[in-house]
């Protein structure tokens, strides 16, 4: 019918009212929200409905509902881990389309990760070291798939190192997202041993605690990675 209007279902109402409470803080992690009956009786729908929205907000980590005396439904403490699981899925469907390339993706990774490796230089402690130095590989011995998996865990490591969450929950997608399915073009042969090389210089930078060079490492870095990609349509994925 023209001009008419799909009503969303009430499960979908109520999650988008609750949803709102969270999102605006008038809902504060840890505060519980109130009971199944109470839901059902101020909002007029019932217990199926008042279950089923809250299993959708339970789904998008936004609540955590726990049984007994003492349960309930509770908002969610933040997590970047997370919250980036939601928005990989649009970084996936955004560089599948024909609007965002390799070239998009380098430029968005060197906004983040030049400012956050500086932060980390100034930041990080000795357990931060410690996560970042176990996502090293080394390209004679390890296969593709362990190189692919400990580079995306270093670059998060650094992120992480910067101690704004922000940062991490922005680059996690980057590496979480399904880039690399369709890949057309070769790396150069010495691909893997270049990354690790520039893993190790950023690696000695944060250890120094000198963000200058950090920077600069994770500008000579991309810059490789820029370099080496620039004729080729390779995914993101294989970025180091």
């Amino acid at each position: 019918m023209t001009g008419s209007t799909v009503r969303l279902p009430a499960y979908q109402l109520l999650a988008d009212e609750l949803r709102a409470d969270i999102t605006s803080g008038r809902l504060q992690p840890g505060e519980r929200l109130p009971p199944e009956p109470e839901l059902c009786v101020k909002t007029g729908v019932s217990r199926s409905t008042v279950r089923e929205a809250l299993r959708l907000l339970a789904s998008q980590h936004l609540i955590v509902t726990t049984r007994g005396v003492t349960g309930g439904s509770f908002v969610s403490h933040p997590d970047a881990e997370q919250l980036a699981d939601g928005l990989a899925a649009g970084f996936t469907l955004l560089r599948n389309s024909a609007d965002v390339g390799l070239a998009d993706m380098l430029e968005l990774r060197r906004s983040l990760e030049i400012p956050a490796a500086e932060l980390a230089a100034a930041r990080r402690t000795d357990d931060h070291l410690i996560e970042i130095r176990s996502a090293l590989f080394d390209p004679a011995v390890d296969d593709f798939d362990t190189m692919l998996a400990a580079h995306a865990a270093f670059h998060m490591a650094v992120a992480k190192a910067t101690g704004n969450p922000l940062f991490e929950l922005m680059v996690r997608p980057l590496y979480h997202a399904s880039f690399g399915e369709n890949v057309t073009g070769a790396l150069p042969p010495d691909y893997w041993t270049h990354i690790d090389a520039d893993h190790r210089e950023l690696l000695d930078a944060l250890t120094a605690g000198d963000p200058i060079d950090a920077a600069r490492a994770a500008s000579r870095h991309l810059d490789y990675i820029s370099t080496a990609t620039r004729d080729e349509e390779v995914s993101l994925q294989y970025g180091g």
